[in-house]
C-alpha cells in the first residue's frame, strides 16, 4: 500500500511554476512586507510636500501620473523579470541602497526635494539588484528611468529657457493668425486681439510643458518597442518641436476662444480645458511623424 501511494505521488503531475512563483520564489514575506512599508514611510511625506507643502509650488500636478504609470509598467515587466535566473547582488545592493538612502536623508534635512525624489529610483533599483542582480535591473530600467519626471525643473533652467520660449511661440501665433486675418498685435509676450489683451504665461508655453510632454513621446516610444535605436531617438528628439507646435496650437485656440467668445470665457474652464487639448494635439502630432518615420525610414530603421 504505501508502494502505491509513493508510486502514484511520484506520478502525479506537478503544476507548472507560474511567474507569481518564480518570482516570490525567493522572497521572504516578512522581509517583504518590510521593503515596501520602508519605502511608503520614506517617500510618502516627500510627495506629500510636494503636492500639498513646503514644495507644492514646484509642482505641475503630474507626478501622481507618472507614479502610476511607473507602476503600471513595472506590473507588465513581471514575468521578464520573473524569467530570469540570475543570483543577486548583495555587495551592489548595500552601495547602491547606501548612496541612495544618503541622498535621501541629506535632501530630506535640508529641505531639498529634487534630491529626495532622484534618491527614490536608487532605492527601487536595489530591491531587483539584490533578488536578481544587474539583470532585474536592466528589465526595469525605463520604468526607473521614468520617475525622473516627478523631479522638478530647477528654477533658474525653467526662467532662462521660459522667456525664449513664450517669444517664439507668441511670435508664431500672431503670425499665423494675422495671416488668416484677425486683427492682432503682439508686443513681447502680450498679444492683442481686437480689444482684449492676452499675455503669454509660463503654463502657455513654458519648459515645464515641454518636459511634461517630453515624458509623454518617451512613454509612447517605450510602448511601441521599436528594435530601431535609429527610430526610437527620432522619435524621442522630435518631441521638442512638437511639443512646440502643440504649444501654439494651444495659445491659437484661448486668442480665439477670448476673440469670439470674450475674455470671462477664455480665463474660465476653457482655459483648464485648452490644457488638454495640447496634449491630445501633441499625441497626434507624435503618432503622426512616428507614421512618417516607419514610411520614410530604411527597412533596416524601421521597425
Amino acid at each position: 500500500m504505501s508502494a502505491m501511494a509513493d508510486l502514484a505521488t511520484a506520478t502525479t503531475p506537478r503544476r507548472p511554476a507560474g511567474w507569481a512563483d518564480r518570482l516570490l520564489a525567493p522572497l521572504d514575506p516578512v522581509a517583504a512586507v518590510l521593503v515596501v512599508v520602508g519605502v511608503l514611510l520614506l517617500y510618502v511625506p516627500t510627495y506629500w510636500d510636494l503636492l500639498y507643502g513646503f514644495w507644492s509650488g514646484q509642482s505641475q500636478g503630474h507626478e501622481p501620473l507618472v507614479v502610476m504609470i511607473c507602476a503600471w509598467l513595472l506590473w507588465r515587466k513581471r514575468e521578464d523579470v520573473a524569467r530570469l535566473d540570475h543570483p543577486g547582488a548583495p555587495r551592489s545592493t548595500a552601495l547602491v541602497l547606501g548612496f541612495g538612502l544618503l541622498m535621501y536623508v541629506f535632501g530630506r534635512t535640508q529641505q531639498f526635494v529634487r534630491l529626495e525624489l532622484i534618491s527614490q529610483v536608487f532605492v527601487l533599483a536595489a530591491i531587483p539588484l539584490y533578488y536578481r542582480g544587474w539583470a532585474g535591473v536592466r528589465q526595469i530600467w525605463f520604468p526607473l528611468f521614468f520617475l525622473m519626471f516627478v523631479v522638478p525643473l530647477p528654477y533658474a533652467a525653467v526662467m532662462a529657457i521660459t522667456s525664449p520660449l513664450k517669444s517664439a511661440v507668441s511670435v508664431v501665433a500672431t503670425t499665423a493668425m494675422s495671416a488668416l486675418g484677425y486683427p492682432i498685435g503682439r508686443s513681447g509676450v502680450v498679444i492683442t486681439i481686437g480689444q482684449y489683451q492676452l499675455l503669454v504665461a509660463e503654463a502657455c508655453a513654458g519648459l515645464q510643458t515641454m518636459f511634461t510632454l517630453e515624458a509623454m513621446g518617451l512613454l509612447y516610444t517605450n510602448l511601441m518597442a521599436y528594435r530601431s535605436a535609429v527610430r526610437s531617438v527620432i522619435l524621442a528628439v522630435m518631441v521638442v518641436p512638437v511639443a512646440f507646435c502643440a504649444n501654439v496650437v494651444r495659445v491659437i485656440i484661448l486668442v480665439l476662444i477670448t476673440y469670439h467668445l470674450g475674455d470671462e470665457v477664455g480665463q474660465g474652464f476653457v482655459h483648464g480645458f485648452a490644457g488638454m487639448v495640447l496634449f491630445a494635439v501633441a499625441l497626434v502630432f507624435i503618432m503622426g511623424f512616428d507614421r512618417l518615420l516607419g514610411a520614410v525610414l530604411p527597412e533596416r530603421f524601421a521597425k
